[in-house]
């Protein structure tokens, strides 16, 4: 793949939790032998990426102390941008522990001149935001009106919960979480890539909002799967 290639990346990578699941191995040995694995496919990922691109890598407890420092030094502590956590609601019904309800997501970019289309991505205020702030004086008396869009998401989301009815891979993620990715971090026409694919949930995505795609998987399962997900795109030659 050509350098400065690609306008965002975004990977669900392996969580190296241990685990053989139905549809992938997610063991990559100790944290450091994963982060060893990782490190030669972060330096690559950096290398497509465009000089105005982002990088957004899902992952959680496990490997994302270990992956933040390699990407700090990856990509330049100067271009951390976000640990953004996705807060999801699945039973846990540990009592020996805090049950364990989110991943995080640790976003990048490759230079400081980087897509962020903060108006995309708004969602509305509650009514009780809107009575309590709308025409009145806040902090040092200076009025506020709120953005009639809503207001951009902080690094907390709560809002998108996992789709239980519509999951046809293991640890498939929602839509809405993508489509939250790709609108904020790039624009229509742009190349998204996906090197974790897994069942193809971010070509969909990408192609349903006038992106184009690029995605690989080392499953025979995934590629089948996503395939037949984005092959009836008309911009898709799958």
């Amino acid at each position: 793949m050509p350098d400065n290639y690609i306008d965002l990346i975004y990977c669900d990578i392996l969580y190296n939790t241990g685990k053989k699941f139905k549809d992938y191995n997610d063991n990559l040995g100790t944290s450091q032998e994963a982060i060893e694995w990782y490190k030669p496919r972060l330096i690559e990922m950096k290398r497509v990426l465009k000089e105005t691109g982002s990088i957004y890598i899902q992952c959680d407890y496990r490997l994302v102390h270990y992956l933040k420092v390699e990407m700090d030094c990856i990509f330049g502590i100067k271009n951390f941008k976000n640990d953004i956590a996705w807060i999801y609601n699945l039973a846990d019904n540990s009592t020996s522990n805090y049950p364990k309800k989110h991943d995080n997501i640790l976003f990048y970019s490759k230079t400081d001149t980087y897509t962020f289309n903060a108006d995309d991505i708004r969602i509305p205020y509650s009514d009780a935001t809107k009575k309590r702030y709308n025409g009145t004086k806040v902090g040092r008396g200076n009025k506020t009106d709120l953005n009639t869009l809503g207001k951009v998401p902080n690094n907390a989301w709560q809002d998108i919960d996992i789709e239980r009815n519509n999951h046809i891979y293991d640890t498939q993620k929602p839509k809405k979480l993508l489509e939250r990715v790709i609108k904020a971090s790039s624009n229509k026409g742009d190349i998204i890539a996906d090197f974790f694919m897994g069942s193809g949930t971010t070509g969909e995505v990408a192609l349903e909002l006038g992106r184009k795609f690029i995605g690989c998987d080392n499953g025979d399962k995934a590629c089948e799967i996503a395939k037949n997900r984005i092959q009836n795109y008309p911009i898709c030659s799958a």
